[in-house]
Parts: structure tokens; C-alpha cells; sequence
């Protein structure tokens, strides 16, 4: 009997560059299921509203989307934890659980192009 190989875990994506082009075409390639929702938030937030000022705060949010949903096993482990805490009836584990995904979305967002 051979033994067979472990499937090789795929690679999480390198972060792209910090411009919304670079983002979009990221997302359409590693997390298409976030596509529609971003160009929506988009056209809401910047297009129709005629304001680039909202471009950092839509980067911002959209960053750590994307930081999030291009490693499959993060992203797992951030439906866990709202799975999990929506599901407690103790509100010290809810309040710990929810608190562990904030800090995860706070760290992700410090995440360099390339990384």
C-alpha cells in the first residue's frame, strides 16, 4: 500500500497594491464571492456619490475583507467565531469571542501590499 501525499495547502495570496483597481482585480481572482458586494459598496459609496473623500475609509474596510477571505482558514476561523458567539448564552464568551474577530480585523488591516 502507498502512502499518499497530503494535498499541499494552497498558498494564501499576497496583498495587492493599496488603489482600488489593485484591490478589485484581487478580489475578482481570490474571493470573487466578495465581487458584487464591493462593487456595490462602490458605486453606493463613491460613484453615484460623486466623493473620492469616502476612497480611504471604503479601502480600508474593503483591505481586510479581502486579507480576510484570500486565506481559507482565516476565514473559517472568522465565521467560527460569529457562529459561535451568536449561538452563546453566556455574554462574557460571546463578548470574548467577538472581541478575538475584532482584533483579528484590526491586525489585518495593517497589512502591506505584498504580505
Amino acid at each position: 500500500m502507498t502512502a499518499h501525499a497530503a494535498e499541499p495547502t494552497p498558498a494564501v495570496p499576497p496583498m495587492p497594491e493599496r488603489n482600488p483597481k489593485a484591490l478589485r482585480e484581487a478580489i475578482a481572482e481570490h474571493a470573487p464571492q466578495l465581487l458584487a458586494d464591493f462593487d456595490k459598496h462602490w458605486k453606493w459609496a463613491v460613484a453615484d456619490a460623486y466623493d473620492i473623500s469616502t476612497v480611504p475609509a471604503f479601502m480600508t474596510r474593503w483591505w481586510g475583507e479581502y486579507a480576510i477571505a484570500r486565506d481559507p482558514k482565516l476565514d473559517a476561523h472568522m465565521r467560527d467565531l460569529h457562529h459561535r458567539a451568536s449561538g452563546s448564552t453566556d455574554i462574557a464568551e460571546a463578548k470574548a469571542l467577538l472581541e478575538e474577530a475584532s482584533h483579528i480585523r484590526y491586525q489585518v488591516r495593517r497589512l502591506e501590499p505584498g504580505q
